[in-house]
């Protein structure tokens, strides 16, 4: 029986809620967390399932206004921190999954690079 290289549902809700996936998804792991969407999907897995949480201030008693003003009293600081730990995060992850966590940000390295060639070539000191 070969190993699997993407997770089944149980697996990816676990891996969503924090657990390390086997040596085997390595690969998965890496395009989840550095590939196209990883910011998105980061976002989306914090934010998204936190909505049913603090739609329950809707029911505490009086304007409905009342109970929007509370749960964005904790969802916006919530947003703003998410956005902000997103590096951080990714960063553990890869660690915690055996990967470099370098990889985080091999994207905008690459590009800077680009960009200090094109310019190293423009200014004549390649």
């Amino acid at each position: 029986m070969s190993a699997r290289s993407t997770p089944n549902l149980p697996e990816r809700v676990g891996y969503i809620c924090g657990r390390t996936l086997p040596p085997s998804m390595r690969d998965w792991v890496l395009r989840d967390l550095t590939g196209p969407g990883a910011t998105r999907r980061y976002l989306l897995r914090i934010l998204v399932p936190l909505l049913p949480v603090m739609a329950l201030f809707l029911l505490v008693p009086g304007p409905a206004w009342m109970g929007l003003s509370m749960a964005a009293l904790l969802y916006l600081p919530l947003i703003y921190f998410t956005i902000a730990l997103t590096y951080v995060f990714r960063r553990n992850r890869l660690l915690r999954h055996g990967l470099d966590p370098e990889l985080a940000d091999a994207g905008a390295r690459a590009k800077e690079q680009v960009q200090r060639t094109a310019y190293e070539q423009r200014h004549g000191r390649a």
